[in-house]
């Protein structure tokens, strides 16, 4: 039979063991109210949980048990009740998407997948998403209805007061699935927008559309693109050879101007050589970078096509911006739009795309 010191004792290390269980939920709670990126540091907090639980119930008192299950699902219960609460007072929305800035050069590529893809309700979005995000050229893949791109144009002018947008959408895809340019007509000086390679079908099933134009005093050349999807050979030969007339049309004539190359390229640029459809660019760093390539080599949750999780829509920028791209303020990102929507990536999917946005942020010397 146990003495009274021994009972004495017992009672003493349930106590401390269930201190511990508190402490850590406490501290788990904590964690969840600083920042919500901060989860790994809850996981640990809820191992440690968890083996405290584990040895407590080595124990051998019935009643004990008892106590501790009470006290465990009560503990549950309030984190449950704390963290939704958590969560409904930080829901971020889109209008706490911000990207460009008045002292920064901005251009996006985002490929809107059959856009409109919810008629009115994807115009609306749109027109909210470009509007808080403050980009100054967005390339377009896919746009098919001519009148709901008017009609965005439309809106973001209504609602932005600061700057007046313009664009053009080309017509020469027999789907309809044509690429356009959004652009802050006061922002840029737009020279001239045309297509290239109208007989080569074969590199190109969507032709790829040129914007000259000048940002302050700097003549720049921005070329967007959708190149052939899927797998297989033949499409990754199509790719290859894409590129090599991109690199070709560059060089015969924007040798000296500052040029990006940007859209739905439709495959990886961080693959090893042999299957790289991109390596006549990536091979001539000194000319050419992939200014998204840590985002391509990173996780996937910055990809640009969650969907089938892959990074597909890039921008390339020649060596004429590459100075830009390293001054401070400079940066580039996959817009993750999908994290600021009530019901996350399937609001997004059913309204928006099945692409994310990937921008770009330069500073040039003032």
């Amino acid at each position: 039979m146990e003495t009274d010191e021994s009972v004495k004792s017992y009672y003493l290390i349930i106590n401390h063991q269930l201190k511990l269980v508190v402490n850590e939920t406490k501290k788990a709670l904590t964690v969840l109210t600083v920042s919500y990126f901060t989860k790994y540091d809850f996981l640990e907090c809820t191992h440690n949980i968890n083996m405290t639980i584990f040895k407590i119930s080595q124990r051998k008192r019935n009643s004990m048990k008892k106590l501790l299950i009470f006290v465990i699902i009560t503990i549950v219960f309030l984190w449950i009740v704390s963290s939704n609460s958590l969560e409904s007072e930080h829901q971020s929305t889109i209008d706490d998407l911000f990207f460009g800035t008045d002292s920064t050069f901005e251009v996006m590529t985002w490929n809107l997948q059959n856009f409109p893809k919810n008629k009115e309700t994807t115009v609306d979005y749109v027109t909210q998403i470009i509007y808080n995000l403050d980009i100054d050229i967005v390339g377009f893949q896919e746009i098919q209805c001519d009148s709901s791109f008017t009609l965005l144009i439309e809106q973001l002018n209504q609602i932005d007061t600061l700057n007046a947008w313009d664009g053009y959408r080309a017509n020469s895809d027999k789907w309809e699935m044509n690429l356009a340019f959004l652009y802050k007509s006061d922002v840029v000086n737009i020279r001239n927008i045309y297509e290239i390679y109208e007989d080569d079908r074969y590199a190109f099933p969507r032709l790829p559309l040129v914007m000259e134009l000048i940002y302050n005093t700097t003549r720049v050349v921005i070329i967007n693109n959708h190149l052939k999807a899927k797998g297989g050979e033949k499409n990754e030969s199509r790719r290859k050879d894409a590129c090599i007339k991109l690199d070709k049309f560059v060089e015969d004539n924007f040798s000296d101007v500052a040029v990006i190359i940007l859209g739905d390229l439709n495959d990886d640029i961080n693959e090893p050589e042999e299957q790289n459809v991109f390596w006549n660019f990536i091979g001539d760093s000194d000319n050419y970078t992939f200014a998204d390539m840590e985002i391509a080599a990173d996780s996937t949750s910055d990809w640009s096509y969650p969907y089938w999780p892959s990074h597909l829509d890039h921008i390339l920028i020649t060596n004429e911006l590459f100075d830009e791209f390293r001054n401070e303020g400079s940066t580039i990102k996959t817009i993750t739009i999908d994290k600021h929507l009530k019901g996350g990536w399937d609001t997004h999917y059913q309204n928006l795309s099945d692409h994310r946005p990937v921008a770009i942020k330069l500073r040039f010397a003032e």
